[in-house]
């Protein structure tokens, strides 16, 4: 076990070469992939993601630690459909129609990846109907939605609107974030949860899945 905490560590520095190398290591060992995913790729972007919470890491480190993660997941990824690992859901993610930022809404997608969400980033300035196409075609548990101008907030109550047109309001559980976005308005426009930071996304994701299921 001693190799797995070894790649934990190494993705925790951000040391994409060498996570790459030690998951390569660890599969020619014979260790079972699930370990090596889930208690040193996703436990080492965990910890990232708590230090990034509490100010003790920045976007700078918590981006190479997720360049380091998803090269160690390309390597680990066909052994992990050979043995038919399961996600722990699956996220649709993007920023609404008319706003470009991405850098939130990217955090939020390495954060999901680390708790071991399967994820369909739609990119930036995504309309309702795209948002709730996409959820229904890869039978999304999670909808996240990313604003970062207060003119674009009101296009997430489109996707809420569009969902509850559709009558599948109740299959997703929305999820909205982003500078201006507060508790009451996530309150307002019927979204299931705000979070102030990605990590936070991450958990909250994460949890209510597994209650859900």
């Amino acid at each position: 076990m001693a190799l797995i905490q070894e790649i934990s560590e190494f993705l925790q520095k951000g040391r994409a070469k060498n996570v790459k190398a030690l998951v390569e290591q660890a599969l020619a060992e014979g260790l079972d992939p699930k370990a090596i995913l889930n208690e040193g790729l996703l436990s080492g972007m965990m910890i990232v993601g708590e230090k990034f919470k509490n100010n003790e890491v920045f976007v700078p480190e918590v981006l190479v630690a997720a360049r380091a993660m998803n090269a160690g997941l390309a390597i680990l990824e066909p052994e992990l459909v050979k043995i038919g690992n399961e996600p722990v859901g699956v996220a649709v993610v993007g920023t609404v129609k008319g706003d470009l930022h991405d850098i939130g809404k990217n955090l939020v997608v390495m954060m999901l990846k680390g708790a071991g969400f399967e994820i369909h980033d739609l990119g930036t300035d995504v309309d309702a109907e795209t948002y709730v196409n996409k959820a229904e075609e890869v039978g999304a548990d999670v909808i996240g939605l990313s604003a970062l101008l207060t003119t674009t907030m009101p296009n997430m109550k489109s996707v809420v609107d569009v969902l509850n047109e559709r009558g599948i309001r109740d299959k997703y559980i929305v999820m909205v974030g982003g500078a201006p976005v507060n508790e009451s308005f996530a309150e307002q426009i019927g979204a299931d949860f705000y979070t102030s930071d990605a990590a936070s996304a991450a958990e909250v994701a994460k949890k209510a899945v597994l209650e859900r299921k």
